[in-house]
C-alpha cells in the first residue's frame, strides 16, 4: 500500500507515480477526472497546483480498489465513501492518544494557510493548542480543521462566522458525554473499553445525522 509522508504534501505527478505499481492504468487525467466528479478534494496552492495529503492518497487508493475489485460505479463509490464505515479509520486515529504534534509553521504548511489566519482561527476557538517551552504545539487533527477553515475562507467565510460550528460541536460532545462519560472515567478497564467503543459509535451516528440535516437544509436552499 502506498503511503504519503504526514509532514509533507504530494503533487499530482508524485501521487500518480507512487500508485503506478498497484494501479498501472492510473494517470494524471484520471485523478483530475475523479476530482471533477467530487470524489477527491486536494488543496490548491496560490498558483493552482494540486497538493495531496496522506488522507487524500488513502481516499484515492480506496476509490481505485472499489473500481478494480468490486466494479462499482462512481455514484456508488461516492455513497460508500460517505458511509460511517468509511470514516471508522479516521475516527479511530482521532480518538487515539499520543499522536504527533506540529508547530505553527508545520500546521500552516499542512493546512495550506498563513499564520495570520491560523491565529485568527485560534482566537475564535476553532483551533486549540498547548504550550511547551514557550512554543505552541498543535495536534494533527487541528491541521485538518485549519485546512477545512482555509477552504471556507476562499468563499469569503471568515473565522468569526464559523463559531456556530464550534458551538454545535461542543453541544454535541456534551450530549454524548452524558451517555458515555461515566464509563470513560470509570476505574474498571473493561468499562472504560466499552465506553470508548460507545463513544466511537455515537460519534459516527452523530456525524451522520449532522451531515444529513445539513444536506436537507441545503437542499431547501437550492429549491427555494
Amino acid at each position: 500500500m502506498a503511503t504519503a509522508a504526514k509532514t509533507r504534501m504530494l503533487t499530482i505527478g508524485t501521487v500518480c507515480g507512487t500508485l503506478k505499481d498497484e494501479f498501472p492504468d492510473i494517470s494524471i487525467s484520471k485523478i483530475r477526472y475523479l476530482e471533477d466528479q467530487g470524489l477527491l478534494a486536494p488543496r490548491r496552492t496560490q498558483g493552482g497546483y494540486r497538493l495531496f495529503s496522506e488522507d487524500d492518497v488513502e481516499r484515492l487508493e480506496t476509490i481505485l480498489r472499489l473500481q478494480r475489485d468490486e466494479f462499482l460505479p462512481l455514484r456508488v463509490i461516492r455513497q460508500e465513501l460517505a458511509s460511517p464505515a468509511a470514516r471508522d479509520r479516521k475516527r479511530r486515529r482521532v480518538l487515539e492518544a499520543g499522536e504527533p504534534e506540529l508547530d505553527l509553521d508545520q500546521l500552516c504548511e499542512r493546512a495550506g494557510i498563513d499564520a495570520r489566519l491560523a491565529r485568527e482561527l485560534e482566537d475564535f476557538g476553532l483551533l486549540t493548542s498547548r504550550t511547551e517551552g514557550g512554543q505552541k504545539r498543535y495536534a494533527e487533527l487541528e491541521a485538518d480543521i485549519a485546512q477545512a477553515c482555509g477552504r471556507l475562507a476562499h468563499y469569503g467565510i471568515a473565522p468569526r462566522h464559523l463559531r456556530s460550528f464550534r458551538t454545535a460541536a461542543d453541544r454535541e460532545a456534551g450530549l454524548i458525554d452524558q451517555v458515555v462519560g461515566p464509563a470513560l472515567r470509570s476505574r474498571n478497564p473493561e468499562r472504560r473499553r466499552a465506553g470508548t467503543e460507545d463513544l466511537e459509535a455515537l460519534g459516527s451516528l452523530a456525524a451522520e445525522l449532522s451531515q444529513l440535516l445539513s444536506w436537507r437544509a441545503l437542499r431547501r436552499l437550492a429549491s427555494s
